[in-house]
């Protein structure tokens, strides 16, 4: 059973074939998933598509049982044969991910409440002080008036657009939370013209249903009604959402729906939707809609300019068309910590590319070394937010002291140096629909030893991530595949493929580079993303046995759909033979102009190459015939400055 999302959708894997099951079908669901050792006979005739282990003399098929409320039996089979061809057929169905805005992959500090704005002002300062990056505040439902959505305590938030304006300057955004539920009020007008206008969910009587939540008794919007899309997507209008600006952001919370008196904590299931569907019927989509209205709303704000940032915790089919979504309400233990990496993967591999789970655990009070290793392993992690709730303790980055407010710093420093290779990967994903944090079976899949791994994780096809996920453990033993050559990511030294055994202090977190990559980077640390767009790269090359590296940058504005017109850049780099080559691809119907004009905006200089795992010595490094400085040293070769542009084309001689 589902407790805030469903895709009903099963990739199933051996070496040599892969296939995926999609069951479309928006009813209530459960799985049963059985292990059945001793025979390589599963009960579903598909043995040439069941996965099994081979890590033992005894076999071990899959089973599994699908139960729905209601609804048909509406079934895709997506053949493969690879584990990424199950993603791009699947999502070529679903759809593909939003490309978000740049902002919205940075760090987010978030708490249920920041209780007033110069809590606000503080929590900001404090960040500052302590030199820790950040991009967006949030804001939960107690910056409301009474829990009425769209609107603001003028007590605590009395100047909501300079509190926004301010955050701006810097570069950053706020995040405010709008839930489906209106409270009952007619002097609310929001929730007045919903009634009014008829949108609202029915009960099996005909009447408007209410019910209670956050602000007592409410109503809820409709989203299967088109019409209810249309109103909700309104109410995102500057001119509606009074106090609102350009820097504020959306959080869709609680919108299974959760219903504190109705059954099950939810919606009665004889509740009536648009066409006198059964809530029964629809009930896993309703979430969905209505984060696909707040991301419309975003969009009519703009006038289609800005691509929308929205959370949400409800997800479905297709889900990531329309922004990210969380795992809900976790806790404070090193068994949550542990079970977010599946729970990811497991979300990625189902088309939502855009996930995380809430850093330090939403409920109960996390002691510095669980906190440090929950930073540590979320840095890593498509959707990176701090979140707690109001009755534990305050815990920004910097109140648990030294040595944890550095290794927090650290870490979340680490996020915003890789930000170029994510930007690039979640390009990736909204072209490809392979998922940015996947399983290592989804790179490795004829490495039978992959498959049941799920406490690491591939972040793209480069780095593989193995985070520290117990409390006290002073070593992991971490599964390299032999099929790579592989370098400590910190340390650029080469690593022994297979089993091995890495010392985990609480300052390391095992992170190893794949041979044969090219990863770009920031190593200058701004305190909001956006504010690096010009900074110049470094780029990580780490060479094969056959001395060759490959990888991409994807580079457009950071936050309009112009991308969507041609207006971005696409950089293959190519190592091989001692010359790294550097092209840029375009659309075919990308004008020279234009093409020009997107590289002197958004073009940025290379400052340093650092070449890893480079043999014999190393004479000269040239570029047009230009001598360049470098520095030599066990297998590493740092190249200072090369003044090279990414987004134009040129070559760099190594000999």
């Amino acid at each position: 059973m589902a407790l805030y999302g469903s895709v009903p959708f099963l990739m199933a894997h051996k070496k040599g074939r892969s296939v995926g099951v999609l069951w479309v079908n928006a009813a209530e669901m459960w799985v049963d998933i059985e292990k059945l050792e001793g025979t390589n006979k599963p009960s579903l005739q598909m043995q040439d598509y069941i996965p099994f282990s081979t890590t033992s003399t005894q076999k071990t098929s899959t089973s599994t049982h699908w139960m729905s409320e209601s609804g048909t039996l509406d079934l895709l089979i997506f053949l493969g044969p690879t584990p990424a061809d199950v993603s791009a057929q699947m999502t070529s169905f679903t759809g593909r991910s939003a490309m978000p805005q740049h902002f919205a992959i940075g760090y987010h500090q978030s708490r249920w409440n920041y209780l007033d704005e110069q809590d606000v002002q503080d929590v900001d300062a404090g960040f500052d002080e302590h030199q820790i990056p950040y991009d967006v505040l949030w804001l939960d439902i107690e910056h409301t008036n009474g829990k009425r959505y769209f609107t603001w305590d003028k007590v605590k938030f009395p100047e909501p657009k300079v509190m926004q304006e301010e955050l701006g300057i810097k570069g950053r955004k706020m995040v405010t939370i709008i839930d489906p539920h209106l409270k009952q009020d007619d002097a609310y007008p929001v929730s007045k013209r919903a009634k009014d206008l008829g949108l609202l969910v029915k009960n099996k009587d005909g009447g408007d249903f209410d019910g209670w939540c956050w602000p007592g008794t409410s109503y809820w919007i409709d989203y299967l009604n088109p019409a209810g899309r249309e109103f909700w997507a309104e109410q995102f209008k500057y001119t509606n959402y009074e106090g609102s600006t350009k820097y504020l952001y959306t959080w869709n919370d609680m919108n299974e729906p959760s219903v504190f008196s109705g059954p099950e904590i939810t919606m009665p299931k004889d509740n009536l939707h648009f066409g006198g569907v059964e809530h029964r019927d629809v009930h896993n989509i309703y979430g969905a809609l209505q984060h696909r209205a707040t991301a419309e709303g975003h969009r009519l704000r703009s006038d289609n300019t800005d691509r929308p940032f929205v959370l949400s915790r409800a997800f479905f089919i297709g889900t990531q068309r329309y922004g990210a979504i969380w795992t809900g309400d976790n806790t404070a233990e090193w068994g949550h910590l542990e079970i977010s990496i599946p729970m990811l993967l497991t979300i990625g591999v189902s088309g939502v590319t855009f996930a995380g789970a809430d850093v330090g655990g939403f409920f109960g009070n996390p002691d510095a070394e669980l906190l440090t290793r929950w930073y540590q392993t979320a840095a890593f992690q498509p959707f990176f937010r701090g979140h707690a709730h109001i009755d534990t303790k305050r815990r920004e980055p910097w109140l648990f002291g030294e040595p944890y407010t550095s290794l927090i710093r650290e870490s979340i420093q680490r996020r915003y140096r890789i930000l170029p290779y994510l930007y690039t990967l979640f390009w990736e994903a909204s072209q490809t629909g392979v998922p940015i944090m996947r399983p290592l079976m989804m790179e490795f899949p004829n490495d039978e030893e992959t498959f049941g791994i799920d406490n690491a994780f591939m972040l793209g096809s480069g780095l593989l991530v193995h985070p520290v996920v117990k409390q006290g453990a002073s070593s992991v033993n971490v599964y390299l595949p032999p099929s790579a050559k592989w370098y400590d990511y910190d340390t650029y030294q080469p690593i022994k493929s297979g089993r091995t055994t890495v010392q985990t202090p609480l300052e390391k977190v095992p992170t190893f580079l794949k041979a044969g990559t090219i990863l770009p980077r920031r190593d200058r640390i701004r305190r909001a993303a956006n504010l690096g767009l010009r900074d110049p790269y470094t780029l990580i090359i780490a060479l094969d046995d056959f001395g060759t590296a490959r990888g991409s940058m994807y580079v457009d504005d950071g936050h309009s759909y112009e991308f969507e017109k041609g207006a971005y850049i696409i950089t293959d780099f190519v190592y091989e033979k001692g010359v790294l080559n550097a092209t840029s691809s375009r659309r075919v119907d990308a004008t020279p102009a234009l093409q020009k004009d997107v590289v002197e905006k958004l073009g940025a200089r290379v400052e340093r190459l650092v070449l890893v795992g480079v043999k014999g010595g190393v004479k000269s490094v040239t570029v047009g015939g230009r001598r360049l400085e470098f520095k030599s040293e066990k297998g590493v070769v740092v190249v200072k400055d090369p003044k090279v542009i990414v987004g134009e084309e040129w070559k760099i001689v190594v000999a």
